[in-house]
């Protein structure tokens, strides 16, 4: 079991739903094999599951409603509503951002498309997990596009897909835990 599963439950007020620990594997994995530093913006279960004393893990942040983390050294407390109000230490200094908004609505998606463009280095990775209906939506704003390997997220009753911005050999996989 993942560490971080074992001690946080999620909270319905911030519509929180978990990754399972395979997911959290590959999608950590990912951001460690592409990228030196990553934001995590509403994603800490990727963010506190990277592996210790990595050059991603100590250059990487976690942008997060949820005040729980505060403590945390990278920890901004970022709301949606508010999508430009970032600490200018971390604007346009990320190789990734990985992002799983707590609603699925256009309006939301657009306020992390802009949080994204403003986080992100030029060639920047972007990451991202949603209903596969959004692809329409996500190419026109991030120029993502779905992959094979779908997310598993045991207590949401819908399936997401996993998107990406560029060629991933990890993602062009299925996930075993989703069936066929």
């Amino acid at each position: 079991m993942n560490p971080f599963l074992e001690l946080h439950t999620e909270k319905p007020v911030f519509n929180q739903y978990w990754y399972s620990t395979r997911t959290i594997s590959a999608i950590a994995d990912e951001v460690a094999e592409v990228a030196t530093k990553a934001a995590f913006v509403s994603t800490p279960s990727i963010y506190f599951s990277l592996k210790p004393h990595t050059a991603i893990q100590e250059n990487s942040w976690l942008l997060d409603l949820d005040s729980q983390w505060a403590e945390e050294p990278r920890y901004f407390a970022y709301d949606f509503n508010s999508p430009s109000v970032i600490p200018d230490e971390c604007r346009g200094s990320f190789d990734c951002v990985v992002l799983d908004p707590p609603f699925i609505t256009e309006d939301v998606w657009q306020k992390y498309a802009t949080t994204a463009r403003i986080l992100l280095k030029d060639e920047g990775k972007i990451i991202l997990t949603t209903i596969a209906e959004n692809r329409d939506l996500l190419a026109d704003l991030l120029d993502v596009h779905p992959q094979m390997f779908k997310p598993s997220i045991p207590n949401l009753i819908y399936q997401y897909d996993l998107f990406t911005n560029y060629h991933s050999s990890r993602f062009s996989q299925p996930n075993p835990e989703i069936p066929d």
